[in-house]
Protein backbone atom coordinates (compact mmCIF):
# COMPACT_ATOMS: atom_id res chain seq x y z
CA UNK A 1 0.00 0.00 0.00
CA UNK A 2 1.61 3.33 -0.97
CA UNK A 3 2.46 5.87 1.74
CA UNK A 4 0.04 8.79 2.07
CA UNK A 5 1.10 11.95 0.29
CA UNK A 6 1.14 15.39 1.96
CA UNK A 7 -0.50 18.40 0.45
CA UNK A 8 1.72 21.31 -0.43
CA UNK A 9 2.04 23.76 2.47
CA UNK A 10 0.93 21.27 5.10
CA UNK A 11 3.14 20.03 7.88
CA UNK A 12 3.29 16.99 10.07
CA UNK A 13 4.08 17.49 13.72
CA UNK A 14 6.57 15.09 15.14
CA UNK A 15 5.64 14.23 18.67
CA UNK A 16 9.14 13.15 19.62
CA UNK A 17 10.22 14.87 22.88
CA UNK A 18 13.34 16.42 21.40
CA UNK A 19 11.32 18.36 18.80
CA UNK A 20 8.59 19.69 21.10
CA UNK A 21 8.56 23.46 21.54
CA UNK A 22 9.78 24.42 25.01
CA UNK A 23 7.34 26.19 27.32
CA UNK A 24 9.80 29.06 27.90
CA UNK A 25 13.03 30.19 26.26
CA UNK A 26 16.33 29.08 27.73
CA UNK A 27 17.66 31.10 30.62
CA UNK A 28 20.46 32.65 28.56
CA UNK A 29 17.93 33.98 26.00
CA UNK A 30 15.53 35.58 28.48
CA UNK A 31 15.43 39.37 28.71
CA UNK A 32 16.83 40.75 31.92
CA UNK A 33 16.49 44.42 32.73
CA UNK A 34 19.80 45.51 34.18
CA UNK A 35 20.09 48.63 36.26
CA UNK A 36 22.80 51.00 35.07
CA UNK A 37 22.61 53.95 37.51
CA UNK A 38 25.55 55.78 35.97
CA UNK A 39 24.13 55.67 32.46
CA UNK A 40 20.62 56.53 33.68
CA UNK A 41 21.82 59.54 35.66
CA UNK A 42 23.92 60.75 32.74
CA UNK A 43 20.89 60.52 30.45
CA UNK A 44 18.74 62.32 33.01
CA UNK A 45 21.29 65.13 33.26
CA UNK A 46 21.47 65.41 29.47
CA UNK A 47 17.66 65.72 29.32
CA UNK A 48 17.32 67.95 32.37
CA UNK A 49 15.60 70.70 30.38
CA UNK A 50 12.59 68.37 30.03
CA UNK A 51 12.05 68.62 33.80
CA UNK A 52 11.72 72.40 33.60
CA UNK A 53 9.49 72.16 30.51
CA UNK A 54 7.11 69.74 32.23
CA UNK A 55 7.10 71.82 35.41
CA UNK A 56 6.29 74.98 33.46
CA UNK A 57 3.49 73.17 31.63
CA UNK A 58 1.99 71.91 34.91
CA UNK A 59 2.12 75.38 36.46
CA UNK A 60 0.42 76.94 33.45
CA UNK A 61 -2.31 74.28 33.40
CA UNK A 62 -2.94 74.57 37.13
CA UNK A 63 -3.28 78.35 37.38
CA UNK A 64 -4.36 79.38 33.87
CA UNK A 65 -8.10 79.37 34.50
CA UNK A 66 -8.05 79.79 38.29
CA UNK A 67 -9.66 83.00 39.45
CA UNK A 68 -7.15 83.47 42.28
CA UNK A 69 -4.19 82.30 40.22
CA UNK A 70 -0.97 81.77 42.15
CA UNK A 71 -2.70 82.84 45.36
CA UNK A 72 -3.95 79.24 45.66
CA UNK A 73 -0.42 78.28 46.73
CA UNK A 74 -1.02 80.27 49.93
CA UNK A 75 -4.48 78.97 50.77
CA UNK A 76 -3.63 75.39 51.73
CA UNK A 77 -0.92 76.16 54.34
CA UNK A 78 -2.85 79.18 55.65
CA UNK A 79 -6.01 77.08 56.10
CA UNK A 80 -4.05 74.48 58.05
CA UNK A 81 -2.42 77.25 60.07
CA UNK A 82 -5.83 78.60 61.06
CA UNK A 83 -6.95 75.12 62.19
CA UNK A 84 -3.75 74.45 64.13
CA UNK A 85 -3.87 77.85 65.82
CA UNK A 86 -7.50 77.41 66.90
CA UNK A 87 -7.12 73.80 68.06
CA UNK A 88 -3.56 73.32 69.29
CA UNK A 89 -2.24 76.74 70.37
CA UNK A 90 -3.64 76.35 73.91
CA UNK A 91 -2.49 72.77 74.42
CA UNK A 92 0.54 72.81 76.70
CA UNK A 93 2.21 69.86 74.98
CA UNK A 94 2.05 71.76 71.70
CA UNK A 95 3.44 74.99 73.15
CA UNK A 96 6.43 76.34 71.30
CA UNK A 97 8.02 78.30 74.14
CA UNK A 98 8.66 82.00 73.52
CA UNK A 99 8.00 81.70 69.79
CA UNK A 100 4.41 82.71 68.87
CA UNK A 101 2.51 79.55 67.96
CA UNK A 102 1.30 80.72 64.51
CA UNK A 103 4.90 81.36 63.51
CA UNK A 104 6.02 78.08 65.05
CA UNK A 105 3.31 76.11 63.22
CA UNK A 106 3.85 77.81 59.86
CA UNK A 107 7.58 77.04 60.02
CA UNK A 108 6.55 73.39 60.11
CA UNK A 109 3.77 73.70 57.55
CA UNK A 110 6.07 75.01 54.81
CA UNK A 111 8.31 71.90 54.72
CA UNK A 112 5.28 69.66 55.08
CA UNK A 113 3.42 71.40 52.24
CA UNK A 114 6.39 70.87 49.94
CA UNK A 115 6.67 67.20 50.86
CA UNK A 116 2.93 66.52 50.63
CA UNK A 117 2.53 68.24 47.25
CA UNK A 118 5.64 66.55 45.85
CA UNK A 119 4.51 63.07 46.88
CA UNK A 120 0.84 63.53 45.97
CA UNK A 121 1.48 64.92 42.49
CA UNK A 122 4.63 62.92 41.85
CA UNK A 123 2.97 59.61 42.65
CA UNK A 124 0.28 60.27 40.03
CA UNK A 125 2.64 61.77 37.45
CA UNK A 126 3.20 58.61 35.38
CA UNK A 127 -0.51 57.88 35.02
CA UNK A 128 -1.28 61.53 34.34
CA UNK A 129 1.21 61.53 31.46
CA UNK A 130 0.61 58.05 30.09
CA UNK A 131 -0.18 59.41 26.62
CA UNK A 132 3.47 60.49 26.31
CA UNK A 133 5.02 57.19 27.33
CA UNK A 134 4.95 55.61 23.86
CA UNK A 135 5.46 58.77 21.81
CA UNK A 136 8.81 60.22 22.87
CA UNK A 137 11.88 58.60 24.38
CA UNK A 138 13.22 60.40 27.42
CA UNK A 139 13.87 59.49 31.06
CA UNK A 140 10.56 58.64 32.71
CA UNK A 141 11.75 59.94 36.08
CA UNK A 142 11.39 63.46 34.70
CA UNK A 143 7.66 63.27 35.47
CA UNK A 144 7.90 62.93 39.28
CA UNK A 145 10.91 65.26 39.36
CA UNK A 146 8.89 67.92 37.55
CA UNK A 147 6.27 67.60 40.30
CA UNK A 148 8.98 68.43 42.84
CA UNK A 149 9.79 71.61 40.92
CA UNK A 150 6.12 72.63 40.90
CA UNK A 151 5.90 71.99 44.65
CA UNK A 152 9.05 74.06 45.13
CA UNK A 153 7.51 77.03 43.32
CA UNK A 154 4.34 76.73 45.40
CA UNK A 155 6.40 76.59 48.61
CA UNK A 156 8.37 79.69 47.67
CA UNK A 157 5.11 81.54 47.08
CA UNK A 158 3.68 80.26 50.36
CA UNK A 159 6.79 81.44 52.22
CA UNK A 160 5.72 85.02 51.54
CA UNK A 161 3.15 84.56 54.31
CA UNK A 162 6.07 83.95 56.69
CA UNK A 163 7.20 87.53 56.11
CA UNK A 164 3.74 88.76 57.10
CA UNK A 165 3.79 86.58 60.23
CA UNK A 166 7.17 87.98 61.22
CA UNK A 167 5.78 91.50 60.90
CA UNK A 168 2.55 90.74 62.77
CA UNK A 169 4.12 88.83 65.67
CA UNK A 170 7.18 91.03 65.98
CA UNK A 171 9.44 87.98 65.97
CA UNK A 172 12.21 88.43 63.40
CA UNK A 173 14.20 85.71 61.65
CA UNK A 174 17.54 84.83 63.22
CA UNK A 175 20.89 84.99 61.37
CA UNK A 176 21.25 81.22 61.86
CA UNK A 177 18.42 80.87 59.38
CA UNK A 178 21.04 80.64 56.62
CA UNK A 179 21.25 76.97 57.64
CA UNK A 180 18.01 76.46 55.71
CA UNK A 181 20.10 76.36 52.52
CA UNK A 182 21.87 73.24 53.84
CA UNK A 183 18.70 71.71 55.33
CA UNK A 184 16.57 71.94 52.18
CA UNK A 185 18.51 69.33 50.14
CA UNK A 186 17.75 66.72 52.80
CA UNK A 187 14.02 67.20 52.33
CA UNK A 188 14.33 67.35 48.54
CA UNK A 189 16.18 64.01 48.50
CA UNK A 190 13.57 62.44 50.80
CA UNK A 191 10.63 63.75 48.78
CA UNK A 192 12.24 62.66 45.50
CA UNK A 193 12.86 59.13 46.75
CA UNK A 194 9.32 58.68 48.04
CA UNK A 195 7.81 60.21 44.88
CA UNK A 196 9.84 57.97 42.58
CA UNK A 197 8.93 54.84 44.52
CA UNK A 198 5.22 55.61 44.77
CA UNK A 199 4.92 56.68 41.14
CA UNK A 200 6.25 53.25 40.12
CA UNK A 201 4.07 51.34 42.56
CA UNK A 202 0.92 53.23 41.63
CA UNK A 203 1.17 52.14 37.99
CA UNK A 204 0.79 48.50 39.03
CA UNK A 205 -1.28 48.89 42.23
CA UNK A 206 -4.13 51.30 41.53
CA UNK A 207 -5.45 50.97 45.09
CA UNK A 208 -2.63 53.32 46.06
CA UNK A 209 -4.60 56.21 44.57
CA UNK A 210 -7.10 55.75 47.41
CA UNK A 211 -4.57 54.85 50.08
CA UNK A 212 -2.11 57.67 49.41
CA UNK A 213 -4.27 60.58 50.71
CA UNK A 214 -4.91 58.60 53.89
CA UNK A 215 -1.19 57.99 54.37
CA UNK A 216 -0.45 61.68 53.87
CA UNK A 217 -3.06 62.65 56.45
CA UNK A 218 -1.50 60.26 58.93
CA UNK A 219 1.94 61.59 58.05
CA UNK A 220 0.85 65.13 58.84
CA UNK A 221 0.18 64.22 62.46
CA UNK A 222 3.06 61.75 62.70
CA UNK A 223 5.48 64.54 61.79
CA UNK A 224 6.27 67.45 64.15
CA UNK A 225 4.23 69.98 62.20
CA UNK A 226 1.72 71.03 64.86
CA UNK A 227 3.81 69.86 67.82
CA UNK A 228 7.49 70.29 68.78
CA UNK A 229 10.08 67.65 67.99
CA UNK A 230 10.98 67.52 71.69
CA UNK A 231 7.78 65.54 72.33
CA UNK A 232 9.48 62.48 70.83
CA UNK A 233 11.32 60.47 73.54
CA UNK A 234 15.08 60.98 73.37
CA UNK A 235 15.81 57.26 72.92
CA UNK A 236 13.49 57.11 69.90
CA UNK A 237 14.76 60.20 68.07
CA UNK A 238 17.68 58.59 66.13
CA UNK A 239 15.46 55.83 64.70
CA UNK A 240 12.72 58.36 63.98
CA UNK A 241 15.19 60.61 62.15
CA UNK A 242 16.15 57.79 59.79
CA UNK A 243 12.59 56.55 59.22
CA UNK A 244 11.11 60.04 58.80
CA UNK A 245 13.79 62.57 57.80
CA UNK A 246 11.09 65.24 57.60
CA UNK A 247 11.02 65.41 61.43
CA UNK A 248 14.62 66.62 61.89
CA UNK A 249 14.21 68.89 58.86
CA UNK A 250 11.25 70.70 60.45
CA UNK A 251 13.01 70.85 63.82
CA UNK A 252 16.17 72.24 62.19
CA UNK A 253 14.21 74.95 60.38
CA UNK A 254 12.65 76.05 63.65
CA UNK A 255 15.91 75.90 65.59
CA UNK A 256 17.79 78.00 63.04
CA UNK A 257 15.19 80.39 61.65
CA UNK A 258 13.23 81.04 64.85
CA UNK A 259 15.58 80.05 67.66
CA UNK A 260 18.93 81.21 66.31
CA UNK A 261 20.62 77.87 67.08
CA UNK A 262 22.50 75.48 64.84
CA UNK A 263 20.77 72.22 63.88
CA UNK A 264 21.37 69.10 65.91
CA UNK A 265 24.26 67.55 63.93
CA UNK A 266 23.47 63.96 64.92
CA UNK A 267 19.79 64.08 64.07
CA UNK A 268 20.28 66.05 60.87
CA UNK A 269 23.06 63.68 59.82
CA UNK A 270 20.83 60.67 60.43
CA UNK A 271 18.05 62.38 58.51
CA UNK A 272 20.41 62.98 55.59
CA UNK A 273 21.46 59.32 55.63
CA UNK A 274 17.82 58.21 55.71
CA UNK A 275 16.90 60.60 52.88
CA UNK A 276 19.74 59.29 50.71
CA UNK A 277 18.61 55.72 51.42
CA UNK A 278 15.05 56.61 50.38
CA UNK A 279 16.37 58.32 47.24
CA UNK A 280 18.60 55.40 46.21
CA UNK A 281 15.91 52.81 46.95
CA UNK A 282 13.16 54.79 45.26
CA UNK A 283 15.25 55.40 42.16
CA UNK A 284 16.26 51.72 41.90
CA UNK A 285 12.63 50.64 42.26
CA UNK A 286 11.53 53.15 39.63
CA UNK A 287 14.15 52.06 37.08
CA UNK A 288 13.34 48.42 37.72
CA UNK A 289 9.61 48.95 37.19
CA UNK A 290 9.69 51.42 34.28
CA UNK A 291 9.99 48.60 31.71
CA UNK A 292 6.27 47.89 31.98
CA UNK A 293 4.99 51.46 32.33
CA UNK A 294 3.90 51.82 28.72
CA UNK A 295 2.03 48.50 28.70
CA UNK A 296 0.45 48.77 32.15
CA UNK A 297 -0.37 52.47 32.48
Amino acid sequence: MPAPTRARGSCVLDSSPELLQPESPPAHLRYRHRLRPGRSLAELWAKREIVWTLAERDLRVRYKEAALGLAWALLSPLALLAVFTLVFSRVRAFHSGPVPYPLFAYAGLLPWTFFSASVSNGANSILANKTLLNKVHFPRETFPLASLCVAGVDTLLASLAMVVLFAVTGWGPRPAGVWVVAIAPVEVAFAAGVSLALSAVLVYVRDMTILLPILLQLGLFASPVAWPFSQIPAWLRPAYAVANPLGPVIDSVRRTLLGGRAPDPLLLGLAAAGALAFLAGGYALFKRAEVGFADTA
